[in-house]
């Protein structure tokens, strides 16, 4: 088969099926913005995208689908590119659908099947808009601009043959004429490398040690920001670190983005959570460390004694996968995406998002006992060497599903 990637940050969730297909003998090429600096071994072309210095408020909602809809236009544009110069004609395109790029690619390939990655549906009534009561703003605005953000997912969804997404919770999501072409597989953790035994110590930026032994906390988010529960945990680590001396906390994540609202305007959510409880905690036990390199989030999930993942009902990060995949023992939020990976007390276990002195508890009670959590470490691990390997489970159903595109 050709198949043709298109992905704004290529490889991005593909970077394992991509080279799988090559492997398998089909003649994979990809599509990605002119700014992405990732390396691949796939033979890639580019597209130049900014956008235009739209006019809010004339545009008002509309600037997102604006916004889609020219990057989908110009993707169409290096696709026709593709098609007169290079002979490209595709079996199978597989696209993401967050940013408009196959909006129009039926105008260039009429008979080319569509694979898209739904990673995520908005929906003005879903639970994700009332959900922390915190940052509750003008409801009826709030609906009205998740609304709007429907509409070039709708026509990405409408102009796709079948439908990929990486967890069930994820798929129900998606309106109803989406499930019958849904399927629901994980890219896959890398459970031969994130294993518990792969690491016995871990050095962070900046030359601090830990070791298996250590009263280790973790928490990562790819932003530190109220999504991924970062406020909760920040409140809960006062009593933890009162009630364990020894213990050091590891932060990992950025300042910047997000999925959520923005922060007050001159600070991060971060450095407002940070503030709030910094009166209340020693700093020198409490490291963040930015984004690390993936050797050392490996060897950290290793070490780590205690994981502490939140989530609002959102994509589920893969972090909580790959810690679990490394024996950690997890304590989660109880959420629907997380409960989806993680049962009470089996390979895991759940405190209420909201409730911070469960938190506290859970976690100064995982750091004084760790051994009572031998049995949830040793069960998380079979859970995602069972459900989520790489090699085993999700690389070969993620082949299948592209190879059954073409017939």
């Amino acid at each position: 088969m050709r198949i043709l990637f298109i992905h704004q940050n290529f490889p991005g969730q593909f970077k394992h099926l991509a080279p799988a297909l090559v492997q398998r003998g089909h003649e994979v090429q990809a599509l990605t913005v002119a700014s992405n600096r990732q390396v691949t071994s796939i033979p890639t072309a580019r597209y130049k995208f900014e956008p235009h210095p739209y006019d809010i408020n004339a545009l008002g909602l509309a600037r997102t689908y604006a916004e889609m809809v020219d990057r989908g236009q110009i993707v169409a544009r290096a696709c026709e590119q593709l098609a007169e110069r290079n002979k490209v004609q595709p079996d199978v395109v597989i696209g993401h659908i967050g940013w408009g790029e196959t909006l129009f690619l039926k105008a260039v390939w009429p008979k080319t099947r569509v694979l898209l990655y739904s990673e995520f549906f908005y929906n003005p009534h879903d639970a994700l808009q009332t959900f922390d009561p915190e940052f509750d703003i003008d409801r009826l605005s709030s609906r009205v601009w998740v609304a709007s953000r429907q509409a070039h997912l709708l026509q990405a969804l409408y102009g796709a043959d079948a439908y990929l997404t990486p967890t069930h919770w994820q798929a129900s999501g998606f309106p109803d004429f989406v499930q019958p072409r849904m399927n629901v597989i994980h890219e896959g953790i890398e459970t031969a490398q994130l294993r518990p035994d792969a690491f016995d110590r871990v050095t962070l930026p900046g030359g601090v040690n830990f070791t298996k032994g250590d009263e280790v906390i973790t928490f990562v988010s790819r932003t530190l920001e109220p999504y991924r529960g970062y406020h909760i945990f920040m409140r809960a680590l006062p009593d933890v670190l009162a009630a364990r001396p020894n213990a050091h906390v590891v932060i990992v994540g950025a300042d910047d983005g997000g999925y959520g609202l923005s922060p007050p305007q001159g600070t991060t959510w971060h450095r407002k959570f940070l503030d709030e409880v910094s009166g209340r905690m020693d700093p020198a036990r409490v490291h963040f460390t930015g984004h690390i390199p993936f050797e050392t989030f490996a060897a950290l999930m290793c070490v780590t004694r205690v994981h502490a993942y939140l989530s609002y009902p959102f994509v589920l990060s893969w972090s909580m996968l790959q810690a679990m995949s490394c024996g950690a023992h997890v304590i989660g939020s109880r959420t629907p995406p997380v409960e989806e990976v993680i049962e009470d007390g089996v390979n895991g276990q759940l405190v209420d998002f909201f409730d911070v002195k469960a938190w506290s508890s859970a976690l100064i009670a995982a750091l004084a006992d760790p051994r009572r959590a031998d049995n949830l470490r040793t069960a998380a691990r079979k859970t995602i060497v069972e459900r989520y390997d790489l090699q085993t489970r999700c690389l070969p159903d993620l082949v299948a599903c592209v190879e059954r595109m073409a017939a």
